[in-house]
């Protein structure tokens, strides 16, 4: 097989008339171009060049093989132009893991942001349970993903490098005319006696109630399992009961409901939200760009009251495409 570069000496010393001067375009010396081309004659099994008095002229083999070495070089010079564009985030796509509850909060905002900056750049998010995200994350289905975790199970994988983003504090849910907003200090042992809302299907958070309840001492008595964040808090405003959540789960918070925090005596568990990806895999332009802007609307979210003003800010969304392949949000 002919020899790339050696073929790119030919068609500029066509062009140039001169394999003085191709040497000089190309940063080589007169001597190595000589013998770089006498190497392709070789190769080619016939004479490529005349050499004149004054420069070269190609023979009709030599001139056939030029123009060849004119498309090559064409093509090689879009390929580092496509490389280029990838680089700089011209183009591209960046496949990102999230679960529900940050999709609803920390996300969106990231992905407005990110498609602003970058519009060349396609997003693809992909949904899913923490099992599953590190699944991706292990397979190459996606480059970061968004974990969670609490301090009874922490996401220990030296295959994944973490990037600790935010604490996310377990909050109070009560109905907006309880009783309870006017305690001095909200303590867990106050509310044994309490109904509690609840998640169904061995949610997450079903285990930071029955973890934090035996902490203070109780055992939780539960009035209803829901299936969702909202369905928790119609619940709560109907009266029926009080519930535990992350605070980032309540991004959509009904009117008619309060958040209320504990103190930092109180044992109710905070979780880490965290930023991976795969330790073996270097991290792409796109990917690096995005784990800045995430990392900076973090900042947003930590030790912020989450008004509703500030969450419909938060709440006005992003670019990319979402595919959630399970119900159950966490």
């Amino acid at each position: 097989m002919l020899n790339v570069r050696r073929l790119l000496l030919l068609t500029e010393a066509a062009e140039r008339g001169s394999l003085t001067a191709a040497a000089e375009a190309l940063g080589m010396t007169t001597s190595a171009a000589s013998q770089q081309m006498s190497q392709l004659e070789r190769e080619a099994g016939q004479p490529l060049i005349e050499r004149l008095p004054r420069g070269i002229r190609t023979t009709p083999a030599g001139a056939a093989l030029a123009e060849r070495g004119q498309t090559i070089r064409r093509e090689l010079r879009a390929a580092e132009a496509d490389l280029d564009a990838f680089t700089d985030l011209d183009q591209g796509t960046l496949r990102l893991g999230s679960f529900p509850t940050a999709s609803a909060s920390l996300l969106p905002l990231a992905l407005t942001r990110f498609s602003r900056r970058y519009p060349g750049v396609r997003t693809v998010v992909r949904a899913g349970v923490l099992d599953q995200l590190r699944e991706m994350l292990h397979t190459g289905e996606v480059e970061k993903a968004l974990l969670w975790d609490y301090e009874w199970n922490r996401v220990n994988d030296d295959a994944l490098a973490l990037t600790h983003l935010l604490d996310d504090p377990t909050v109070l849910v009560v109905p907006a005319d309880s009783p309870l907003r006017t305690l001095p200090s909200l303590r867990l042992s106050d509310l044994a006696d309490q109904e509690w809302i609840t998640r169904a299907d061995n949610h997450p958070v079903a285990d930071v109630l029955r973890r934090s309840c035996h902490r203070a001492g109780f055992e939780p008595r539960i009035a209803y399992a829901s299936h969702d964040y909202q369905e928790a808090q119609a619940m709560v405003a109907a009266g029926l009961g009080i519930a535990l959540a992350p605070r980032l789960a309540l991004t959509s918070r009904r009117s008619d409901v309060r958040l209320l925090p504990f103190g930092s005596d109180v044992p109710a568990p905070t979780r880490r939200i965290l930023l991976a990806r795969a330790a073996a895999r270097e991290a792409t332009p796109p990917a690096q760009a995005m784990a800045g802007v995430l990392r900076a609307v973090a900042q947003k979210f930590t030790g912020a009251d989450l008004d509703r003003t500030q969450l419909g800010a938060v709440r006005r969304g992003g670019q990319g495409r979402l595919t959630r392949p399970d119900p159950g949000d966490t």
